[in-house]
């Protein structure tokens, strides 16, 4: 039974793998897009800061089947299918994202800043230039967390249609058959687990390079 599914399922467990990681890699770049300028944002207007940070926070815990069901009914982004699952994802992958971004920016020493300011930078400059790279391994640790989030809540997709590697989970419990659902886990499990050390071995590299 250990390596049975890998062989019997082996082509569609490739197919399921390409649209998890799809869905997933499209919703982080989504998430990291939107969510790098607004933990900058706070970092800059601290009456944003609550606001935005609870609002991710409520996001998160919601359940992500309720989330999912949620989606269905709004029009465009909602439906049965991938884009609500993306749109699903990239919800839950706010908060780590903007957290880190902001916990990373207003970490770095304001001698540094001020530096900055007495060589004539502008605020663009210092961001991009000083606070940024600074901050990037403490970011690059909140899209590590968003991804390997994302990996696992993808299951679930399946439920609406999206496809992934949650298809052989449900059909699994569906039936009953430990050797679906281990078709599905296993390999998501996989995929978390490089996603984790591939996205840390980056958020090291910066962190050492400061």
């Amino acid at each position: 039974m250990n390596n049975f599914f890998l062989i019997r399922y082996g082509p569609e467990i490739v197919q399921r793998s390409g649209e998890h990681l799809l869905l997933v890699i499209v919703a982080i770049a989504v998430a990291t897009v939107v969510g790098i300028p607004l933990g900058v944002l706070i970092t800059r207007n601290s009456k944003l800061r609550q606001p935005v940070l609870a609002i991710a926070n409520i996001l998160q815990t919601i359940p992500s089947l309720a989330l999912f069901g949620l989606l269905i009914p709004v029009p465009i982004i909602g439906g049965i299918g991938a884009t609500p699952a993306i749109v699903a994802l990239t919800l839950y992958s706010f908060l780590p994202i903007i957290r880190n971004t902001y916990t990373g920016i207003s970490g770095i020493d304001p001698a540094i800043r001020e530096a900055g300011r007495g060589l004539g930078m502008t605020d663009w400059q210092l961001l991009r230039q000083v606070e940024i790279p600074l901050a990037l391994s403490v970011i690059l640790a909140g899209v590590r967390v968003a991804t390997v989030i994302a990996i696992g809540i993808a299951t679930i997709a399946a439920a609406i249609g999206a496809g992934g590697l949650g298809v052989f989970i449900f059909r699994g419990i569906a039936v009953v058959n430990d050797q679906l659902i281990l078709a599905g886990a296993v390999p998501a499990a996989a995929i978390a687990l490089i996603a984790d050390y591939g996205i840390g071995w980056l958020e090291r590299r910066f962190r050492v390079s400061k």
